[in-house]
């Protein structure tokens, strides 16, 4: 009983702010609601005992991401030129396409049949570590060496040059 409750806020948590991440004027209030929306789906992978992924989003979407959204947003000038017109002439068409997706979706799953199979949770954090930092070594550390450069890039072409 307590968690189909914990899963409804969850799933609210999520759902309401993503909600409000596309019909708000303002791209920061936007961003910020993101941010909410993204916790709630750190929050549902806690709820299936997904660690390893519950860490990922928290840090990687959450903080990581987010925070250079938040940049880009404070950075890109004065809060008047944030507010856009979030409606255009395309608007009907993609709410009928989502509604039709909607159904399509809720067909597929209502004649799914799906057996529950009760089985403790096992941690997966320590097992993943492992093969990142020993199998899988070289790849890791090649990945950080491409963030690297693409930091470097972003910072070189940022920098106004002076006439």
């Amino acid at each position: 009983m307590i968690e189909a409750i914990i899963f409804v806020l969850l799933a609210a948590l999520t759902l309401v702010p993503a909600l409000l991440v596309v019909t708000a004027k303002n791209v920061f209030h936007s961003a910020l609601w993101l941010v909410l929306s993204l916790t709630g789906v750190a929050g549902l992978y806690a709820m299936l005992a997904a660690d390893f992924l519950f860490a990922v989003q928290l840090l990687v979407y959450v903080g990581g991401i987010m925070v250079l959204l938040l940049f880009v947003v404070l950075l890109s000038g004065k809060p008047s030129d944030w507010a856009a017109r979030q409606v255009n002439e395309k608007s009907w068409a993609a709410a009928i396409f989502a509604l039709f997706l909607t159904t399509a979706l809720g067909t597929v799953i209502h004649d799914w049949s799906v057996s529950a199979i009760a089985s403790d949770p096992v941690p997966t954090t320590g097992m993943l570590g492992s093969l990142l930092f020993k199998e899988m070594l070289l790849p890791f550390e090649v990945v950080s060496l491409v963030l690297l450069v693409s930091l470097i890039g972003a910072v070189f072409f940022s920098v106004r040059k002076s006439s």
